[in-house]
């Protein structure tokens, strides 16, 4: 069995092992990382030889560590890492050049759309349909978006939104609300097989699936880092925010997830004020009293314009994996469209958490 594990912010980790009798056999590790001494490497093998199929990722790290020399060295590389490498090798998991990448990016759409294009893209991924996706969206109109487990009344300003204009929808996706405006805001999807996440934890997959983005980031001279569980930050705030969905493959089979990032390249903070409830407890755990100090924008970090900023990053995805130009098909627009009228464009999905 063969595993792959790229290190956030670090180095790859191989692992190619057997499994006799329940227990790992003929463990071999070995990266582009760093390590010293020379014999640690022994020890890391010999760690993992005999242990159990079944240890999670954490407890294969601890054997390591309890085996490690004193003096051990580790750069680019952790124990976490090496155990998360063992575990994607025993579930046969898949890497990004594994697959043909397609890229979708079409003109301005209305923000219930790109909802909907979210839910039928990933499961057109999850029937093996359409292969696994990037697409780099276009807003048509200013809008919030709340996660699906949101208070529409906690989240959002009624009166703020229609001073502005700002429509407000729900995504399928956990986690925070966006506060969007066309022109201010880079926002990606990746609709991917659930094998190129498998043997990861649900907060490895974000690192993991973001990524590439750090280094497309690091490559316009922006220091970038996950930050547990869904933020992208940097020393000068925080510049994105991910969500994620699985979905269940037909008849219960192979799925997909859907991992989404919306990145801030412009903002108007006293707009966002306005438009969103942004209480003192979600602030508390930032390390800012002010909600206009937790966003830092690319526009101002990068001096780029915003179709620059895109570009490189879709180059820099491109230059990793491979990437080759895609569109929405006729018959995914539509289901789609259908989608907005019985689902994302009513006020039940959207105060369905009133």
């Amino acid at each position: 069995m063969h595993g792959e594990y790229k290190v956030p912010g670090g180095k790859l980790v191989v692992v190619d092992l057997d499994v006799e009798g329940g227990e790992l056999r003929r463990t071999r590790v070995a990266g582009d990382f760093f390590l010293e001494p020379d014999e640690a490497l022994d020890a890391i093998n010999g760690a993992l030889d005999g242990s159990p199929a079944d240890t999670d990722a954490a407890g294969l790290a601890a054997r390591i560590d309890a085996a490690l020399p004193e003096d051990t060295v580790m750069y680019g590389l952790t124990s976490e890492g090496i155990g998360i490498a063992v575990r994607r090798a025993l579930a046969h998991a898949t890497d990004w050049t594994d697959y043909d990448w397609q890229l979708v990016h079409e003109g301005p759409q209305p923000p219930a759309l790109h909802m909907a294009l979210d839910e039928v893209l990933t499961q057109e991924v999850a029937a093996g349909r359409r292969p696994p996706t990037l697409r780099v969206w276009e807003w048509g109109a200013p809008s919030v978006i709340i996660g699906s487990f949101q208070s529409l009344a906690n989240e959002v300003d009624p009166e703020g939104a229609a001073r502005h204009g700002i429509d407000v929808v729900r995504r399928i996706s956990g986690g925070g609300a966006m506060f969007v405006e066309p022109g201010n805001t880079i926002t990606y999807s990746l609709s991917v097989p659930d094998a190129l996440v498998q043997g990861l934890s649900f907060q490895d997959s974000y690192a993991y699936l973001d990524d590439w983005v750090l280094g497309a980031l690091a490559d316009m001279g922006i220091k970038a880092w996950y930050q547990p569980l869904n933020d992208i930050a940097t020393d000068a705030g925080k510049i994105a925010g991910a969500a994620q969905k699985r979905v269940v493959g037909p008849g219960g089979g192979p799925g997909a997830v859907l991992h989404h990032v919306t990145m801030s390249y412009d903002i108007d903070a006293d707009k966002m004020l306005e438009v969103l409830r942004i209480g003192k407890e979600k602030l508390s755990d930032k390390g800012t009293r002010s909600a206009k100090k937790r966003v830092d924008p690319l526009r101002r970090q990068t001096g780029l314009p915003r179709e620059t900023v895109i570009d490189r990053m879709i180059d820099s995805f491109r230059s990793r994996y491979g990437l080759t130009r895609g569109e929405v098909t006729d018959a995914e627009l539509a289901r789609a469209q259908d989608l907005v009228r019985t689902k994302f464009g009513t006020a039940e999905w959207t105060a369905r958490v009133p």
